[in-house]
């Protein structure tokens, strides 16, 4: 954590005291990345709060003795870019823009512990499908009004995972030997437009007419905008099913319905 903590048992990701003894790390802290508009301010705090946080833990947790086993770190599939219809996977090449920037700086931040041989975990998720904040938080309150619908052509793959496929999936990489990125993703990403037909029928809502981009630019703004909903990555979860995790859900539209009813 970078500010001071705020109830007991929570410490600093620096304090190697505190820290000495623990088998395993789970790093998730950092700006939340639509919290509000991206002016350059914003932007720096997002990439900052990442990489700086990161570099702090994993240069403690590479000095403990004994180290822990296993170190899994936030991170995203905002690391492929703009896809299009190309399949991602763990192999595919860092994309362009701020985002894929960030994601690149922040997990090479954790360097230290992969060199101090703590088998560290990148953990590339998509939308996590949780009514409780982040994209799907943003975009319920048009679709509860009956004024959601596909963004302009509704063309882009949207790489989805719900909230308890996330937390299974992290439990699952603590068990296994799996090191690296790992796309934490549904392995049935769907088109914007098949995303806002089911998540208006989880909501009883009308969800047909198309919302120009000018819409979500005037919610979120541009650049904001653009990354979070207008990016094309059909990323699938390869090395996640390869270590034998079995999916809660893999259909968009149970999905949607256990988030907004959660």
């Amino acid at each position: 954590m970078r500010q001071a903590p705020a109830a007991d048992g929570e410490v600093r990701s620096g304090d190697a005291d505190a820290l000495r003894g623990i088998d395993a790390a789970i790093h998730l802290a950092g700006e939340p990345i639509a919290a509000r508009r991206w002016t350059a301010g914003q932007m720096g705090r997002i990439h900052d709060s990442r990489t700086e946080g990161t570099a702090q833990l994993a240069s403690t947790l590479a000095g403990l003795d004994p180290k822990p086993h296993v170190l899994l770190s936030a991170s995203a599939v905002g690391y492929y870019g703009d896809g299009g219809d190309r399949e991602l996977t763990e192999s595919s090449p860092q994309g362009g823009g701020f985002l894929a920037d960030v994601v690149a700086d922040w997990e090479q931040a954790a360097q230290p512990a992969v060199e101090a041989g703590i088998r560290t975990v990148f953990l590339r998720t998509g939308i996590v499908l949780s009514g409780h904040g982040g994209a799907l938080g943003k975009i319920l309150p048009l679709y509860k009004l009956g004024l959601g619908g596909r963004i302009g052509d509704g063309h882009e793959w949207w790489p989805w995972i719900s909230v308890d496929d996330e937390v299974g999936a992290i439990l699952r990489l603590l068990e296994t030997e799996v090191s690296g990125p790992v796309n934490l993703v549904s392995p049935l990403p769907v088109r914007n437009r098949d995303f806002s037909k089911a998540l208006g029928r989880a909501l009883h809502r009308p969800a047909v007419l198309p919302v120009p981009r000018l819409g979500p630019r005037l919610l979120l703004g541009r650049k904001l905008a653009d990354a979070l909903l207008g990016q094309s990555q059909r990323v699938l979860p390869r090395k996640l099913e390869a270590s034998g995790y079995r999916f809660r859900y893999t259909d968009v539209g149970a999905a949607l319905r256990a988030a907004v009813t959660s």
